[in-house]
């Protein structure tokens, strides 16, 4: 037992000085952008805007994003880690710096636009960075660690962003967001970053590849979850407002605490029994959750809601990456990350979208039992892929 206990922590060790670094970076960048998360829709709402807006607001980043994923993990294996993170560290900055200065819509759209490409570079980048840097056997466990950055960002941004709101113009709070992404872009260079392994075959220059294959079918199944992510951050602090229950800043705290709280042992549990450990027990915590916001009668309900949806959410993303990344060769980790983080955006860009298309239509209720109903959706396609494993693996 002590000797395996001195290989563990030698060999296997995941807090290094680089993966401190890595996850201080991410958490300023993720706090930028966790406090513009619940103002930018307010902030369209001050421009004249209406729910359509909202949705098109915050579907057109999360797109952008998506379309730029498959080239950024081709640039990662080609042209390094260190490149393509900083520049979409500078991207982002100089993005989210501008929206103060937004005066229309159309302005504001181009600009969700340019910060959609700096987005998807340097989360593809910081993911791969981080699957570079933690030991293969603990990578469920680690890519947990790492995920508790962006969630406590995740507990402090929005709390902080609708707070700063409310006493500072938005071109005060948008320079703020920026001043943290300057912070995460000067942690960067502290990195020592790995180089990619080389390709061990030859690929033909016309080849057709924007996805890495063994990462489609957790990534499937991720689309149907962050859809929900689309609807609560775009539209759950103006549905509160609506049915003037108060507690909105409390509710992102509650979730993102309950989601480090569930980060620290659900990548653990994925490492030693595998997604089936996992999977259909979270998803079903998000289910009850989306359930429990479309009911909403109160401050009480919210807060439950929060801390459900942060279990249930913090269980069953870092076991997709990692189920993501586990599989793909050793050269195409960055496309594996390519391909999870662009169904991510796919789900959330989708939710924003149609969830805009729904309050304006019917209202915000129904856009928690869409939500509710695409949770449900992921898990039959869960059980058919299990069953279908399960029956290839008897003949």
């Amino acid at each position: 037992m002590t000797g395996q206990a001195y290989i563990r922590t030698k060999a296997d060790k995941i807090w290094t000085k680089d993966f401190i670094l890595i996850c201080l970076a991410n958490f300023f960048i993720f706090l930028g952008f966790q406090m513009t998360l619940p103002t930018v829709p307010l902030f369209v709402e001050h421009l004249g805007g209406s729910e359509q807006s909202i949705g098109i607001i915050t579907g057109i980043f999360t797109f952008s994003a998506l379309l730029l994923r498959p080239y950024v993990g081709h640039a990662l294996e080609k042209r390094g880690r260190q490149l393509i993170y900083m520049l979409g560290l500078a991207i982002f900055v100089f993005s989210v710096g501008s929206f103060g200065f937004a005066v229309s819509i159309a302005f504001l759209l181009a600009l969700r636009i340019i910060q959609g490409i700096g987005w998807s570079f340097s989360t593809t980048a910081t993911g791969t960075i981080a699957t570079d840097l933690i030991p293969p056997k603990r990578r469920g466990e680690g890519m947990g660690y790492f995920g508790l950055s962006g969630n406590l960002a995740m507990a402090i941004g929005p709390a902080l962003g609708l707070t700063l709101a409310s006493s500072i113009s938005f071109a005060k709070l948008f320079m703020i967001c920026a001043g943290l992404g300057v912070v995460a872009l000067i942690l960067s260079t502290r990195v020592r970053y790995k180089k990619a392994e080389p390709s061990l075959k030859k690929e033909s220059p016309g080849r057709f590849d924007i996805l890495e294959k063994t990462a489609v079918k957790p990534s499937v199944l991720l689309f149907f979850i962050t859809i929900t992510f689309g609807g609560i951050s775009s539209f759950l602090p103006l549905y509160t407002a609506q049915k003037g229950i108060g507690g909105i800043e409390m509710y992102f705290l509650i979730f993102a605490l309950f989601l480090m709280i569930t980060r620290t042992f659900a990548g653990r549990i994925y490492d030693r029994k595998g997604h089936i450990a996992i999977f259909l027990p979270g998803s079903f915590i998000i289910f009850i959750a989306m359930l429990l916001l479309a009911w909403l009668p109160n401050s009480t309900a919210l807060f439950i809601a929060a801390a459900l949806y942060g279990t249930g959410f913090g269980s069953v993303n870092p076991a997709l990456q990692a189920w993501s990344v586990n599989q793909a060769p050793n050269n195409r980790k960055a496309m594996a990350n390519a391909t999870f983080f662009s169904f991510f955006d796919l789900g959330v860009g989708v939710g924003a979208v149609a969830f805009g298309q729904i309050a304006f239509l019917l209202g915000y209720k129904d856009i928690y039992l869409a939500s509710a109903v695409s949770v449900f959706l992921s898990m039959l396609l869960y059980t058919i892929m299990l069953l279908k494993e399960r029956g290839k693996q008897i003949r």
